[in-house]
């Protein structure tokens, strides 16, 4: 065998690795053949034969337990070492979900080799990683498919305030689901899952059928002007060209104004300032308004606000919290003259105090919303409430 920095070369019936040996190393086959085999009832069989741009010897690195096979060099080869360690990086911040499924079937593997070989001890072998967070992944992913097919998911109303005038002018939409046997399951969790995955797009399509129907609902109260309802979309949304196109069609099926249906963008979303300018460009032509949502947290830059035409902006939670101090209170004061300078209204979130809600009114600010205003609601309450 030759050596150098970064390559090893076998000569042809060169032995790699024997089975048993303890594995320091990988090997991507750069040139040549290698075939694999192992001891059967006393006599070799050959397991497979491996080339060019193939990987050698890597499932024994990654659960750490000594070879389970041989590797011969067929004819001379040369191969490019990976140390273990480049595994176990890449394993441990890989994907939980991605990594359970890895080693699920390393372990399947490990099992028909031990029936193949006659090696009861290996039989049944347990993964080396203990993934039972990912398990519970899969499971909640499962069930938050059947939660979407059911109609499990429930979508509640939190009102927003106009300021100056004390009325409700309008609500965002939040969805919420309320698990059979795990209870109340944090959006934080089940959204983030949701975005991992292509379950975005069908939950996103729930809410915007539900959030039109409530519309519909709204409108027969028969009040002189029909609030608004804000909608969060998301990263994956943002990505489909044919989002614009499902809500108008929604509202036009229905009746409604386009302008009642808000889109909400979070901040830390508008890192591709040219693809949100064509999406406000598109909901602007069709008489819909959009707001910058969590305005100060994601993006750390004024950039957005001043090359993307919001309509809205929405400070986050934390700067509202702020108002009890006097740094705080003067950055409010400047953020809200700094909507009004950019023709744009501002929504304050999380207002829980009343001293928090009258320091935004003599400041201006527009919109409230947060616990003190109301906390998320059904629909059945708004309508209750008249």
């Amino acid at each position: 065998m030759e050596t150098s920095a970064t390559r090893r070369k076998y000569s042809a019936g060169e032995i790699i690795f024997a089975e048993d040996d303890e594995p320091t190393t990988a090997f991507l086959i750069e040139s040549g053949r290698v075939a694999v085999s192992t001891i059967q009832h006393g006599k070799v069989r050959e397991l497979g034969e491996l080339g060019p741009g193939a990987l050698l010897g890597e499932m024994a690195v990654i659960d750490s337990a000594p070879r389970s096979a041989t590797a011969q060099a067929i004819t001379n080869c040369e191969l490019t070492p990976i140390d273990r360690s480049q595994f176990a990086e890449r394993l441990a911040s890989a994907d939980p979900v991605v990594r359970a499924l890895l080693m699920s079937q390393l372990t399947r593997y490990r099992s028909a080799l031990a029936r193949l070989t006659g090696d009861a001890q290996e039989e049944g072998m347990p993964s080396a990683h203990d993934d039972s967070g990912a398990l519970d992944k899969i499971r909640l992913e499962s069930e938050l498919r059947t939660a979407l097919q059911s109609d499990q998911l429930e979508v509640l109303l939190q009102p927003i305030q106009h300021i100056a005038s004390g009325r409700i002018a309008g609500f965002e939409a939040l969805i919420r689901w309320q698990h059979p046997q795990r209870g109340q399951v944090s959006p934080n969790e089940f959204i983030r899952l949701a975005e991992e995955t292509s379950l975005i797009l069908p939950i996103g399509d729930y809410v915007l059928a539900r959030v039109c129907d409530m519309l519909v609902e709204l409108r027969g109260l028969g009040r002189e002007s029909l609030p608004f309802i804000a909608l969060n979309i998301s990263a994956r949304q943002i990505d489909d060209p044919q989002l614009i196109d499902r809500m108008l069609a929604h509202l036009e099926e229905r009746g409604l104004p386009p302008g009642r249906l808000e889109v909400e963008i979070t901040e830390s979303l508008v890192f591709n300032q040219s693809q949100i300018a064509a999406l406000i460009a598109r909901c602007h032509a069709a008489g819909m308004q959009v707001a910058l949502d969590d305005f100060g947290t994601g993006y750390s830059n004024l950039g957005p606000v001043l090359t993307l035409e919001f309509d809205r902006i929405k400070l986050d939670q934390s700067f509202t919290r702020a108002l009890d101090g006097p740094r705080g209170t003067g950055l409010v004061r400047a953020i809200v003259a700094m909507t009004k300078a950019l023709n744009c209204e501002m929504i304050a979130e999380g207002v829980e105090t009343q001293d928090q809600l009258d320091a935004l009114r003599e400041m201006g600010c527009d919109y409230a919303q947060g616990w003190l205003v109301g906390k998320p609601i059904s629909l059945q309450e708004v309508l209750a409430c008249g």
